[in-house]
């Protein structure tokens, strides 16, 4: 393999994982073509909410939610969203109103769970471990790098 083949296929890759090796940055890439090892970068987050990818039409985004603690109640009118959980234990909890969540469910490692635009939801914490996942909203939520340290720091947003 010659290394203008390596370069193009793979030098964006080994590029972003020297940086999270050297420099423990994760951060925003978007909108330039990226790849990832995403289990990877998921387990490795440990902030409330950091957006991983911002494009014009969908953003991923990694979350770690703190044992006992939860994402909070909310609606998002015109997004659709994609959750993957990569570790941990929690409790989806979705509906059409904020006071009747009539859709439960427990979902663990490799579970993911689909939020349509316009549904009340939250997850809950219900394990030992930092629930760790990655979400894919379309249309983008939040701005083009978003760094919530702690729920609390998304709540004052």
């Amino acid at each position: 393999m010659n290394n203008n083949y390596f370069n193009r296929y793979y030098g964006n890759y080994m590029s972003n994982y020297y940086n999270r090796m050297y420099t423990n940055s994760i951060r925003d890439y978007g909108p330039d073509p990226f790849v990832v090892n995403i289990e990877e970068m998921t387990k490795e987050n440990n902030t409330f909410r950091t957006a991983l990818w911002t494009g014009e039409h969908l953003q991923v985004t990694l979350m770690s939610i703190p044992v006992g603690e939860s994402i909070g109640l909310e609606i998002h009118p015109d997004t659709d969203q994609f959750l993957r959980i990569e570790q941990g234990e929690g409790l989806v909890q979705m509906g059409k109103d904020k006071n009747n969540l009539s859709f439960q469910r427990k979902v663990f490692d490799n579970f993911a769970f689909i939020i349509p635009a316009g549904t009340w939801h939250n997850l809950v914490n219900i394990g030992n471990v930092p629930i760790k996942l990655y979400s894919i909203y379309a249309p983008p939520k939040h701005p083009r790098g978003t760094v919530h340290l702690t729920k609390a720091d998304a709540e004052h947003k």
